[in-house]
């Protein structure tokens, strides 16, 4: 894949960038069956503000995707490469040899026309396939990975992100994730081979605010340009720093380098925390 560049017609073109997708894509509408609509809240609760910086944004249906892939020692078609609104990656519309159709997360350098195998036996270490952690080798990228066996794909599902298995150790494979962290996740579980697709999604730049708007995410504003009402950071004269001990939310808690986790009971999965 490419970026693609325009020229600067108008001030946000200057800088605006896209992923050329034409050689990828091969389809441009949905599977009718595979779809469903899509209640946008816009960040509400009962008509007040709840989540902010939401709302607006072009309409999307929701893409049904197959997380699972739970039909096992069935071969798969790809039938199209698509465009998915709600994920930063693209999908794989894949056919199943007894007629079903499914949508899974579209692996990097997949074509139309390839076959794809999900099996709890060992298999071929080909893009696309699926497997017990258990059967891959060291050092393999893989996607779309399960944290408790039968549960579906997890971690490691935006665009252009892999995992590498670094260990095995006692019924447990050591996983290395894209933030650095190393974490035991059951050798049983299910992965996915290959990178996802998309890699160059993070370098796209959107060159004006209205880009932004279209994906639903509305204007932040910093607290300090705001009164002191609204925002425990606001007041002063000028450009007033903080002026606390710590910065806070609007509602008071500690922000900024405050750690948030609460998921303690996994902690004994992470060998290495990420950087």
């Amino acid at each position: 894949m490419t970026i693609k560049t325009y020229k600067p017609t108008t001030p946000s073109r200057r800088f605006m960038t896209t992923v050329e997708t034409k050689k990828i894509l091969t389809k441009k509408e949905p599977e009718k069956v595979l779809v469903v609509g899509k209640k946008e809240k816009a960040g509400r609760a009962k008509g007040a503000v709840s989540v902010r910086h939401q709302g607006g944004g072009a309409k999307k249906l929701y893409r049904m995707v197959d997380f699972k892939q739970d039909k096992f020692d069935i071969n798969a078609k790809v039938k199209a490469i698509e465009y998915d609104p709600n994920r930063t990656a693209f999908l794989t519309l894949l056919s199943y040899a007894d007629g079903e159709k499914r949508y899974i997360l579209a692996p990097s350098g997949i074509k139309v026309g390839d076959e794809i195998l999900t099996s709890k036996q060992k298999i071929e270490i080909k893009d696309g396939n699926r497997m017990p952690l258990s059967f891959i080798p060291v050092g393999t990228p893989i996607h779309n990975i399960e944290l408790f066996p039968g549960k579906g794909g997890e971690i490691i599902r935006s665009a252009g992100a892999s995992a590498t298995i670094t260990a095995f150790e006692n019924g447990y494979v050591h996983l290395r994730l894209p933030s650095g962290e190393i974490r035991r996740v059951p050798k049983d579980c299910l992965a996915s081979i290959g990178v996802v697709s998309n890699p160059e999604h993070n370098k796209i730049k959107f060159g004006k605010a209205g880009r932004i708007r279209w994906l639903g995410i509305r204007p932040t504003v910093r607290g300090k340009a705001m009164h002191p009402a609204a925002h425990p950071h606001g007041g002063g004269e000028g450009r007033s720093p903080v002026g606390l001990k710590y910065p806070k939310t609007p509602w008071g808690k500690p922000a900024k380098g405050v750690k948030t986790r609460r998921r303690k009971y996994s902690d004994k999965f992470i060998i290495k925390r990420r950087k």
